[in-house]
This record gives C-alpha cells, structure tokens and sequence, in this order.
C-alpha cells in the first residue's frame, strides 16, 4: 500500500505528458513561435511539392528524349520529323531542333542557303544562336523554382534557431516572473523552443537533398541537350555546304 501511495504522489513541478504533446506546444507556444512554425511546415509542404513536380517532370523528358533521339536518328527524314513536332514541341530537345529548323526553313525561303560561303557561315551562326536561345530558355524554365530550395535549405535552421531562442528567452522571463524554477515552468517553452528547432531541420534537410540531386540531374540533361544541339549543328552544317558544292 505504501509503494501504491509513493507511485501515485505526483512529483512537485512535473509536466503531464499529454500537456506537451505536439498539438499543445502549437497551441500553447508563443505567437512569434507560432509564425516561426507556421512559416517553416508551410516551406517544408512547399519544398516536397518542388521535389516530388521535379522528379516526375524529369523522368517524363527523359522518357520523350529518348523517343525523339530514336526518330531522329531513325534515318528518316527532318524536315518530316520537324511537321509532326515542329509546331508544337512538348520538351526541351524537341524545342530546340524546332528552333533550329524553323531558321534553315527562313533560309531556304528567302533562298540564302547556297548562295555563297559568307552567306552560309552566317546562317550558320544563326542556326547555332537559335538553338543556344532555345537551349537557354529551356533550362531557365527548368530552374524554376529550384532557387526556393536553396534558399529554404540554407535559411530554415537559422528560422528554427529564431524559433529557439525566442521560446527560451519566454522561459527564462517566466522563471523571473514566477521566481519558480520548477520544470513545470520551464518546461513547455524549452519544449516549444526544442520544436521549432526541429522544424528548420525538417524543412532545410529534404531541401538540401532535393536540390542536390535535382541539381545534378539538370546538369545531366542540360549536357545532353548541349550534345545534341552540337550534333544536330554539324548535320546542317554538312547539308549546307554539300549545297555550295
């Protein structure tokens, strides 16, 4: 009966469980802790939609790469490939072969091509500058969105860290005000403090791994885009000066 008694006895300054559970730090913390909280789960939800639109969108094009380069070194002929996705391309390398052979197509109307080597260096040019320009904007609306990741993975543990640092300075200023330094005093702010901390790493850790691997994906893909465009360049490169001869 005497061990049942001591059990039950509560201990002076204890903090029931439930008391700081995650919905009653939320709902207890402070309200610079809760836009500190507020701020990090909307970034963190934001930086796994960026991820999970990526990765999907990466994986998509590489599948229509694909299908594309088989077509256009299936040995048949561009200017047919060019009617069927030239006025519509629906990704990056289909986009720069149209921009590549809507200029040979403005050349060969306007009857530059064979009309001399000046003439056709300069289309040539242009042809490579189409292609560069659709390169570039291609990969520009790859990046989108891709700067959110980084700033989020470089600023969120110092958000957190706000966070922290604001619940335990609340503590301490109720340790004063109570002149009681009981844990049940102490307790919830460090907790809510310890909460917002945890937040900035839950929101910069995936961030920081998204755009690593997000990074590194582009870097491949925009690599081979660039190899293509230069492979394509010397085909046309080739045709125009067979046509001078």
């Amino acid at each position: 009966m005497e061990e049942q008694a001591i059990e039950a006895l509560a201990l002076p300054g204890s903090v029931a469980a439930d008391h700081l559970s995650v919905w009653n730090l939320l709902v207890d913390a402070d309200p610079v802790v809760k836009v500190v909280i507020f701020i990090l789960v909307v970034a963190s939800f934001w930086c796994w939609a960026i991820i999970f639109d990526k990765v999907i969108r990466f994986r998509r094009l590489l599948r229509l790469a694909e299908r594309f380069e088989e077509a256009f070194w299936s040995g048949g002929s561009i200017e047919e490939l060019y009617d069927r996705v030239g006025q519509r391309p629906d990704h990056p390398m289909a986009a720069i072969f149209a921009a590549a052979m809507a200029e040979w197509r403005r050349s060969l109307a306007t009857g530059v091509a064979g009309r001399g080597k000046g003439l056709t260096v300069g289309l040539q040019q242009r042809i490579g500058q189409a292609m560069q320009l659709a390169l570039a904007r291609e990969v520009d609306r790859l990046e989108r969105y891709m700067g959110f990741l980084a700033t989020v993975g470089s600023t969120a543990p110092f958000i957190g860290l706000f966070g922290t640092v604001w619940g335990i300075m609340n503590s301490f200023q109720s340790i004063a005000a109570s002149k009681n330094t009981s844990l049940a005093v102490v307790a919830p702010g460090i907790a809510e403090a310890l909460f917002a901390t945890a937040l900035g790493l839950v929101a910069a850790i995936p961030a920081v791994i998204g755009y690593n691997k997000l990074s590194a994906d582009l870097d491949r893909y925009e690599g081979r885009l660039e190899a293509f465009s230069a492979e394509f360049s010397s085909i046309l490169s080739r045709q125009l000066e067979a046509g001078e001869d």
